[in-house]
């Protein structure tokens, strides 16, 4: 028995049981998975509160409540209670993201109290492979060194800006992306091809489990866009991944997309599911 209320914040005595509902989707739920094996459940290390939803005294449903607010195998009933607790405390996260059902259902609640947002991405397909590409892997696409933070930090920046529709820089100055990226390259998780002092393809696993792995920050300059340069790319990527980090790779893209998911298919990714993410 975990308590009477329907939700609460888990701390490490739920770990066991939470990453038993992460580890029923290990792709789909990759990010919150990451974040349970290196950090438990501890708000102070987890950055963040992990919301259990509770029916019959046990554990059925969670939240990931942080800079993401995330729900994992959330069915209505659960929704409907992370979305009270959420609307109770305020917005404090900068997106919201996971399955199209569970977000479409939470933001339709919180949409009132939290809108207007600053995009929503509806549906953002789930893709993954655990096979070695067919594609030729670009031999010069390697895991970039801590002495070329300064060369690549720019092309993360500029991913990210196109992306999300904003600087990473904004707010803090770039203080905390800046760190994340420096935690990527210590941890030999971002990859790039250089060439004189220009990054021309760069990818980085931003989180990993035992059983997979998610690629982000896809990037190749626009003026060399359309070469194939983001296929050899990606499965340079794959194949490191797959030797050395996880049996799975996964990653998400928006459905507007056509070229990036074109891209991912040639190097052998298909869709497993959709996501959606509601941006403020």
């Amino acid at each position: 028995m975990l308590g009477s209320l329907p939700v609460r914040v888990l701390d490490d005595r739920h770990r066991a049981e939470a990453l038993a509902i992460l580890d029923a989707d290990p792709v789909a739920n990759v990010f919150v998975s990451s974040r349970v094996h290196a950090a438990g459940l501890d708000p102070r290390r987890l950055g963040a509160q992990m919301w259990g939803y509770l029916r019959d005294g046990r554990l059925r449903s969670l939240c990931y409540s942080g800079a993401n607010l995330i729900p994992v195998a959330a069915g209505p009933e659960a929704v409907r209670a992370f979305a009270e607790r959420a609307q109770a405390q305020g917005r404090r996260c900068s997106s919201i993201v996971g399955p199209v059902r569970a977000v479409g259902e939470l933001w339709e609640i919180l949409a009132p109290y939290w809108g207007p947002p600053r995009a929503v991405r509806a549906v953002q397909p789930v893709m993954a492979t655990s096979a070695v590409p067919d594609a030729p892997p670009d031999l010069a696409v390697r895991r970039v060194r801590m002495e070329e933070f300064d060369i690549v930090y720019p092309a993360c920046v500029a991913m990210f800006t196109e992306e999300v529709g904003v600087s990473p820089n904004t707010g803090d100055g770039g203080v905390l992306y800046r760190a994340r990226v420096a935690e990527l390259i210590r941890d030999g998780r971002a990859f790039a091809r250089i060439e004189d002092g220009r990054v021309v393809f760069k990818a980085e696993i931003g989180a990993v489990t035992p059983r997979a792995c998610q690629v982000q920050g896809v990037w190749v300059p626009p003026d060399l866009r359309g070469q194939g340069r983001s296929v050899a790319g990606m499965s340079a990527v794959v194949q490191e991944a797959l030797r050395g980090i996880a049996p799975t790779v996964s990653l998400y893209v928006n459905d507007y997309n056509t070229r990036a998911r074109a891209t991912y298919r040639r190097v052998g990714f298909t869709e497993i599911g959709s996501f959606m993410s509601v941006l403020f």
